[in-house]
């Protein structure tokens, strides 16, 4: 080492070392490598998670949603006479053909806030179920039948109910053995804050049918849908089990 690098404190001679570059470098931190390991771990996981939840929202099964075309009408055509009606009998079953759908139903009430019930989510498989406080379907005035659109398990009972049009038909299994057969007119949805249930629940001349479900999007803090799924469908005819349609 050189006389530069010797310095004299007190009377003692004391060796003073830099580095070339000015700075000494920093101390080397343990663990320093386990460190920026678990670092990159987290980011991975991070990585791995949002792409699960990518995948998990595209894998989820949305129910279809009525179109504008499938508005049609909210009753029987103008200027056509639909006096067909039927003797009151409760109903038994429910099958619509263009959405695959064949069910037992159930007989729903009100709740004590004075809403109507609605068939147990639980229930497996699930069903539909028959709004008793309303005429029984084929009778002259309005029967009303609603299904869940789906549960935690899945698509449930009326999952598809927003795909029909007018012109499909909707069969009611009577317990005299009769079967209503019921057309479908209209494939509407509406806000649940402005559902019109005059319109929905209205005394009719005719013998009709509504088919309710939720629909619309989905209020995550309130675990509801905002909207409902309402199919407006007529008697059309009857068929007598084992025998031909007749009309009455």
């Amino acid at each position: 080492m050189r006389d530069a690098g010797w310095r004299r404190i007190a009377g003692f001679r004391v060796v003073v070392s830099w580095p070339e570059g000015g700075y000494s470098p920093p101390p080397a931190r343990r663990g320093g490598m386990r460190a920026r390991a678990a670092g990159l771990a987290g980011a991975v996981l991070i990585a791995v998670g949002a792409a699960a939840v990518v995948i998990g929202i595209a894998a989820q099964q949305h129910a279809p949603q009525p179109s504008a075309a499938a508005a049609g009408a909210t009753g029987p055509s103008a200027g056509r006479a639909w006096a067909l009606s039927l003797r009151r009998s409760l109903p038994v079953s429910v099958e619509i053909p263009a959405i695959g759908v064949h069910s037992v139903l159930l007989r729903l009430g009100v709740r004590p806030d004075g809403a109507m019930q609605v068939p147990p989510l639980r229930r497996k498989p699930s069903a539909a179920g028959w709004y008793k406080y309303s005429v029984t379907p084929g009778q002259t005035g309005t029967s009303v039948i609603e299904g869940h659109v789906d549960s935690v398990q899945g698509p449930d009972v009326f999952f598809r109910l927003g795909a029909l049009r007018p012109g499909d038909l909707v069969r009611v299994r009577l317990a005299d053995g009769i079967t209503a057969i019921f057309r479908v007119t209209g494939v509407r949805q509406y806000l649940k804050s402005r559902f019109p249930a005059k319109t929905v629940y209205r005394a009719s001349r005719f013998a009709e049918l509504r088919l309710i479900t939720c629909g619309g999007a989905f209020d995550y803090a309130t675990r509801q849908y905002l909207s409902s799924t309402v199919v407006f469908a007529f008697l059309v005819s009857s068929a007598q089990a084992g025998q031909g349609k007749t009309a009455t």
